[in-house]
């Protein structure tokens, strides 16, 4: 990737296509805030989710988490043209509110029918990692809090947020990593109309056939996730929260 982001097709040392890429700035603010959204909205979403399978009273949190994953043991294509069965013009939502006597809304090729697929997609990578570190948790420190006089909101706030922290930040950085780069779920649920970084990467590369500029556009993109990493992990220095299982 540095290779052909620093050349010309002639192979000669260039940076110019680094100087490319600032016309496209508007196409990755907008890759950012999105993928900002739908990793803010996926930690709110999957945060009580995560709480509730983990907490002492569920104690089918190991079934739920499968059935949390089932949906990720197909294609990821498959999924989101089901998600656009369910949005499109002559689809199962607009065919209720028809049913309710409500006018059909548009919502293939718009931002928010994109955010809903990234949501739907990438859901699951932000539940199973605060799960399993919910899971983990000592009930004993919980007590201790609840034993000097701390209420729910108190434990809560106080013991059960900062010791679930590693699983925040690893679900936060398995979604905006993917989020950020996505380019599928943009192209069909936006159909064609929403352009992410992701797409065009993929047009640079497929379309225009025109490595060296896209590779350019990778290794921004690259620079940028690595250094979200590097001050997400400062909050889970050690990385405990890592894992999925």
């Amino acid at each position: 990737v540095c290779y052909y982001a620093f050349t010309t097709k002639s192979g000669a040392f260039t940076f110019d296509n680094l100087t490319k890429i600032t016309q496209y700035t508007p196409v990755l603010m907008d890759s950012l805030r999105l993928a900002l959204y739908c990793t803010v909205l996926c930690l709110l979403i999957g945060y009580p989710t995560a709480y509730f399978m983990a907490s002492k009273d569920m104690s089918r949190g190991a079934s739920l988490s499968v059935l949390i994953l089932l949906p990720m043991w197909m294609n990821f294509l498959l999924r989101t043209y089901a998600m656009m069965t369910l949005f499109e013009n002559n689809g199962v939502i607009n065919s209720l509110l028809e049913l309710l006597g409500l006018p059909k809304q548009q919502m293939i090729g718009t931002e928010g029918a994109v955010l809903v697929g990234m949501v739907y997609n990438f859901l699951p990578f932000m539940i199973l990692p605060i799960y399993t570190v919910l899971k983990k948790l000592d009930r004993k420190v919980i007590e201790a809090a609840q034993d000097l006089g701390a209420n729910s909101v108190n434990v809560f706030m106080r013991v059960t947020v900062p010791l679930s922290m590693p699983g925040i930040v690893s679900g936060i950085t398995m979604v905006f990593m993917p989020a950020v780069t996505t380019f599928a779920i943009s192209r069909l649920m936006s159909s064609g109309m929403i352009y992410l970084m992701g797409d065009m990467i993929e047009e640079y590369f497929i379309t225009m056939n025109n490595r060296n500029v896209g590779s350019a556009m990778s290794l921004v993109m690259m620079v940028l996730i690595l250094i979200s990493m590097y001050f997400l992990r400062k909050a889970d220095p050690e990385g405990k929260g890592g894992g999925m299982w």
